[in-house]
């Protein structure tokens, strides 16, 4: 989101926990696609609220899993926002071997994208 809307959204990514580390096969597949990873941190709701970053100030969450969904929902009966959830198949474990555990990842990393696009459109300056 932030590499096609970066510039005209303001887009935060958290969870329902901080795993701290991002997954090495999703740095991989993002930096193949021109979205830089290897600095991102994954960070709970919970942290995002405790730098500053109140839900209220946002007016949509888009939830990739039903966990973190159930978060959404519960969070957004404090503050008004919208809560969308976009079924994407996680990649983990999906597969044995490198070769066929990229191509999980790029099957996720892709689902995110179209859906990106679907919702939100192309920027202007693509």
């Amino acid at each position: 989101m932030k590499k096609l809307h970066g510039r005209t959204a303001y887009v935060q990514s958290a969870g329902v926990k901080n795993d701290m580390e991002i997954d090495g096969f999703a740095v991989a597949v993002c930096n193949e696609i021109g979205v830089e990873l290897v600095r991102h941190r994954s960070r709970s709701f919970e942290q995002m609220q405790e730098w500053g970053d109140h839900l209220g100030s946002f007016d949509l969450v888009v939830a990739l899993s039903t966990a973190s969904q159930e978060q959404a929902l519960a969070l957004a009966q404090t503050a008004y926002l919208e809560v969308e959830y976009w079924p994407i198949a996680d990649p983990v474990g999906l597969s044995e071997g490198r070769e066929a555990t990229l191509h999980q990842y790029r099957i996720a990393r892709d689902q995110i994208r179209t859906r990106i696009i679907e919702r939100f459109g192309l920027p202007s300056d693509v």
